[in-house]
């Protein structure tokens, strides 16, 4: 086992197909997607932190939106600007085994943070009056740090399960590392990796789409026997924004879990499609909760006016 560990220490990416011309346009699409990334989390991050007013239960599940985001965006470009800048399709398997381990983090803990943040627009529409007494400080921590080591836990057994096997292939297939092309390279029985993995899968989904569904409902029904306009105008276009961030992401995970299945897809879509998932949500979600939520907006707004009349 030990000699097929260390005749694989070394990883080959599939070939970006740079050439002179275009190695150039890609670092740079690269790098800009990145600080785009970092830019527009980094200001909902301080949006929130440094406004007091947004101090509450809400923004406090949101806040960790951003920072997952930034997890799973940095675990991805970090490597990729690397090999474009190198023009090296080598990886040593632990940093590949690292960025795996965060980018299946990112996209557990994504699914987890959108359910608890349906949990609480539940609670505030449909049982507003009990909202203070339900979310207090103390249970929204208690959900967050659930949600944090829920995560850890479920991707922390999944890779324990995978180092135990012996590795003795070199190729991965994707664009960057996750579980699947790492299973792949393995020589010996993974029945209960593969177990394991769906397991999860399918649990997590089970869980956050059921809590989704009868959250929404719920909030549907409860706004149309609303009998305040604004009221019902304010409860559906939260609700609205929440669910595109949602099914966004699941169409996205969805298409790139087919895309593993289905043998006869060309490698190169199946990359596009598991980069857009690490691509789009981190660039959406602070413009999608930072444009259409007033209260972030307004906060936004009032620091940059602040911050040009420094220095103009």
């Amino acid at each position: 086992m030990d000699l097929l560990r260390n005749s694989s220490d070394i990883l080959i990416y599939p070939d970006l197909n740079l050439n002179a011309e275009t190695l150039f346009p890609a670092f740079l699409f690269a790098t800009l997607s990145y600080l785009i990334i970092l830019f527009c989390n980094l200001t909902l991050i301080l949006s929130i932190v440094l406004n007091k007013c947004l101090h509450q239960p809400m923004y406090m599940i949101l806040l960790n939106l951003p920072i997952n985001d930034l997890v799973g965006s940095t675990a991805f470009f970090i490597e990729l600007i690397r090999r474009i800048l190198s023009n090296s399709r080598t990886v040593h398997y632990s940093s590949c085994l690292t960025q795996a381990f965060f980018i299946h983090l990112y996209a557990a803990a994504t699914i987890l943070i959108l359910t608890a943040m349906a949990y609480d627009r539940y609670i505030a529409i449909c049982l507003p009056l009990r909202y203070n007494i339900v979310m207090t400080n103390a249970h929204v921590m208690r959900i967050i740090v659930g949600v944090w080591l829920l995560c850890v836990l479920m991707i922390g057994v999944l890779f324990f399960l995978l180092l135990r096997l012996p590795n003795c292939g070199t190729h991965l297939r994707h664009l960057y590392c996750d579980n699947p092309s790492l299973l792949a390279l393995v020589c010996a029985d993974a029945t209960i990796n593969n177990i394991y993995g769906l397991f999860i899968v399918a649990i997590t989904q089970i869980v956050a789409n059921g809590v989704i569904l009868y959250t929404y409902l719920s909030i549907l029904v409860t706004c149309f026997r609303s009998k305040r306009p604004d009221t019902k105008a304010k409860a559906l276009q939260t609700c609205a924004t929440h669910l595109t961030v949602y099914l966004l992401l699941e169409c996205l995970g969805l298409f790139t879990i087919i895309s593993y299945r289905i043998k006869g897809i060309s490698s190169p879509l199946r990359m596009l499609l598991g980069a857009w998932t690490l691509i789009f949500p981190p660039v959406l979600n602070p413009i999608i909760y930072g444009i259409r939520t007033k209260e972030i907006r307004e906060k936004m707004i009032l620091y940059f006016r602040r911050k040009l009349e420094i220095y103009w």
